[in-house]
């Protein structure tokens, strides 16, 4: 099965936005929440499109649930150190943008923002987290403002975080165990674009059978794989100026080492001089510093 299976951003890109194909993001999107889950139709977003500017460096989609919600899925292979922000950004402007002018505040929408990056984003030691808003009490912190029953009647959720969106970051390459949850099953699938033939996550049979590489139609093979040709050439060239700019750095740090060292050197020099009542003079012909060097010691 190895190099048979497309990889996740691509199908986005290409498979996954029909409608036949939606049980594959479904069962992804379940299992990643927890529940049932059910599409109801894709929306317009930031990279829609499939152009050749964008096939690099990010896929995304953007969903609407049979309850009503956003879901943001969001593919990203390039180091971005402002990609929270990007995060933010993007829950903020679906946001405003699905709510139409002169709605009551009931019509904002709850976004859910998952994010499945190939790179080190931020610090830490798992391969999943999850983010949402906890209103807790300032002198008691086990206190969690919750919402009122009438507002539990009118809106989905229990405490008052709950109406807030809600943010999902799978560091992928740093999945490194045997896959024990569904969750992890397709966590490597997402790392691996393999899926081993004991999984049972719910949408992997049908990822495995709707994403083959050799059902592609023959100009969709041939673009598919000229893409992905296209993004390892962009990762060795970024992966080379990466290493070139530390060993650049490592050499430029250890000659600007050496000539500070030399400097200090002829600095302790010129005090011993200075010590023994040498002029200035023989002391700048002994050492090559200047004479405000000197006076300054």
């Amino acid at each position: 099965m190895s190099g048979n299976l497309i990889h996740f951003d691509w199908a986005m890109k290409r498979l996954l936005r029909d409608k036949s194909n939606y049980v594959v993001l479904e069962g992804f999107l379940s299992t990643l929440l927890g529940e049932d889950l059910h599409i109801c139709r894709f929306l317009e977003s930031e990279s829609n499109q499939s152009d050749a500017n964008n096939k690099f460096n990010r896929a995304d989609i953007l969903v609407e649930d049979t309850a009503g919600r956003l879901l943001i899925i969001e593919v990203q292979n390039n180091r971005e150190l402002d990609y929270f922000h990007r995060m933010l950004y993007g829950v903020s402007k679906s946001i405003s943008e699905y709510i139409n002018l002169g709605d009551d505040y009931d019509k904002v929408r709850k976004v859910y923002s998952i994010n499945i990056v190939y790179f080190d984003l931020g610090q830490g030691k798992d391969y999943i987290y999850h983010g949402k808003t906890v209103f807790r009490g300032l002198h008691d912190p086990n206190d969690v403002l919750r919402l009122s029953p009438r507002q539990r009647e009118i809106f989905i959720g229990d405490d008052a975080g709950d109406i807030f969106p809600e943010y999902y970051v799978l560091r992928v390459n740093d999945f490194d165990k045997v896959a024990k949850t569904p969750l992890d099953e397709w966590i490597e699938f997402l790392k691996t674009g393999e899926i081993d033939a004991t999984a049972t996550a719910k949408g992997l049979a049908e990822a495995r059978e709707r994403l083959r590489v050799d059902a592609l139609p023959i100009a969709e093979k041939q673009a598919y794989v000229r893409d992905m040709e296209a993004l390892r050439y962009q990762r060795s060239v970024i992966r080379t100026g990466w290493y070139e700019g530390r060993a650049e750095g490592r050499a430029e740090g250890r000659a600007e080492g050496r000539v500070e060292g030399g400097r200090e050197k002829q600095l302790e020099i010129a005090r011993n001089l200075k010590r023994m009542g040498m002029c200035v003079e023989t002391i700048v012909a002994a050492t090559n510093l200047s004479v405000d060097d000197i006076q300054n010691l």
